[in-house]
């Protein structure tokens, strides 16, 4: 069965997709007659060497996400995981060497028809006349051993974007230009992780894992990885992979250790929510600095995909101050993220939280419950709460968001954790006062606001006519009408009307 894709046509969707990004961005233009895209403003390019990259569609925001001054002139795109074509190609080296440029090089990541396309379009723009260089970027980190085909070209080449954009934008040469990336090419690695494959739109997946199965060292066209491993926790994927890219005993190492500074890159592979994307990120700042090693700059984002893969890819790069300050270059590309240029290690990244003011002492009540009844009956709640997560969830999936389980279940493990520090306290309204902090705190959502938002001094009234005040700022801020959500609202409004000396109507309550 394939999956879903919201396209209109399967052979039309890299055409569309380029023109909806040129389409909001004036920056980029499209060559008339073929699938690609350059920038508006070629002529002021010239005497300048032209950067053109390109490949398969299908991992954007590469390449077309990249073009921009301080980056790439332009990009041609092939259909989906498909090289482009040798005409497109050329016409696209022959538009920016008409504009004035002194010269193009190719970025081409190491896929066989890649290599073949964009090679035959060089001889035979040489063969016009037209000075072009190649450079292939192969900075996949997988194979422990040399493979025929090389190491493949994964999201490492956009870090030679930057780079080569930043020495085209300061003026130097063609060739220049390819010695230096051709350089820093070799001093980085790539490696992918992913809990499922992609498809291609109109066709199935390209390989199937089973539901405690990741895939390691998988490529950007959704061909398998290199094992598949167990499901674990994200701290240990992301040792997992850092310890394969960094193997002494591997071919395609990166050669970093203990005083190296790094650029790393935190790639989505397409499907992984920015939730996880964080994670990863918090885990390989941890790890890598764990080990010593200084990261210079971090790059989260999304820079190149395949298709709806959810997964990540970790990319290292050592640099030194002159490859620094080319990866800080100014850049008009659109999928750039705007990185501070400080060192993300040694910066301080946190401050202390302003005190608490101190709380006024409460009486207590006499003849008030015992701590360790307090205790009893607590314990009692929380394993309640606990026990029913799935169940109120699913409750709360019928009319919801689907958490209100596991929202009770956080306030329950947090009065479990108060409950360890200590005894609570004896008294009442000390004890409610606590609890509402901690709920307020701890447990989040509108659950852990309602019995916090407000706190009057408690008195001794019986029925539903003391919970009143502290029930109208969370109607009022919360904007709840009466007969939606809890049913407190009602219920107050029928006792306060009850005269005195009658019986008052029952508290109910929705959670």
């Amino acid at each position: 069965m394939t999956s879903k894709k919201l396209v209109n046509t399967v052979a039309g969707c890299a055409d569309e997709a380029l023109a909806g990004l040129v389409a909001c961005n004036p920056n980029l233009q499209l060559l008339h007659g073929h699938r690609v895209a350059l920038r508006s403003d070629l002529d002021s390019l010239k005497g300048r060497v032209a950067l053109l990259s390109g490949g398969g569609s299908g991992h954007e925001p590469a390449h077309a996400g990249f073009i921009g001054k301080g980056m790439l002139t332009g990009v041609i795109a092939g259909a989906v995981f498909t090289s482009p074509a040798v005409g497109s190609i050329l016409a696209a080296i022959r538009a920016v060497a008409q504009a004035g440029t002194v010269g193009t090089l190719l970025i081409v990541k190491n896929y066989t028809g890649d290599r073949l396309n964009f090679g035959l379009a060089r001889e035979q723009a040489r063969a016009e006349g037209i000075p072009v260089e190649m450079v292939v970027i192969g900075d996949d980190s997988a194979f422990t051993v040399l493979k025929k085909a090389g190491r493949r070209g994964l999201c490492g080449t956009v870090l030679i974007h930057k780079v080569a954009g930043a020495l085209a934008e300061a003026g130097m040469g063609l060739e220049e230009i390819t010695n230096r990336v051709s350089a820093v090419a070799k001093a980085m690695g790539t490696l992918g992780v992913s809990l499922s494959s992609c498809s291609v739109p109109g066709s199935r997946p390209t390989f199937e894992l089973s539901p405690d199965e990741v895939e390691l060292g998988l490529g950007i066209h959704g061909e398998a990885g290199v094992r598949r491993i167990k499901m674990a926790s994200a701290n240990e994927i992301v040792t997992l992979m850092l310890d394969h890219m960094t193997a002494s005993s591997s071919v395609s190492r990166v050669p970093v250790q203990s005083g190296s500074s790094v650029v790393l890159m935190v790639n989505n592979l397409g499907g992984l929510s920015f939730l996880e994307l964080g994670i990863i990120a918090d885990a390989a700042v941890r790890t890598l600095e764990g080990r010593g090693v200084k990261i210079a700059r971090a790059l989260v984002s999304t820079f190149m995909t395949a298709l709806e893969m959810p997964g990540i890819s970790l990319t290292l790069l050592l640099v030194d101050e002159p490859l620094l300050k080319l990866i800080d270059a100014e850049t008009t590309a659109s999928a750039w993220p705007n990185v501070a240029k400080v060192s993300v290690t040694g910066r301080k990244r946190s401050r202390a939280a302003p005190a608490e003011p101190l709380e006024a002492p409460v009486s207590t009540v006499a003849g008030g419950l015992t701590s360790k009844r307090v205790v009893l009956v607590l314990e009692r709640v929380c394993t309640t709460l606990l026990g029913l997560e799935e169940h109120l969830n699913a409750l709360d999936r019928a009319a919801g968001d689907g958490d209100c389980g596991t929202t009770h279940s956080r306030a329950a493990r947090a009065i479990q954790g108060w409950l360890k520090e200590g005894p609570p306290p004896a008294s009442p309204a000390q004890l409610l006062s606590k609890l509402s902090l901690l709920l307020l705190e701890k447990m989040g959502g509108s659950s852990g606001a309602r019995p916090s938002h407000s706190r009057p001094r408690l008195t001794y009234q019986p029925g539903v006519l003391p919970w009143m005040p502290a029930w109208r700022p969370c109607r009022s801020t919360g904007r709840l009408l009466q007969g939606t959500g809890p049913c407190w609202i009602p219920c107050g409004q029928q006792d306060r009307s009850s005269k005195p000396g009658k019986a008052q109507g029952p508290i109910c309550c929705k959670f």
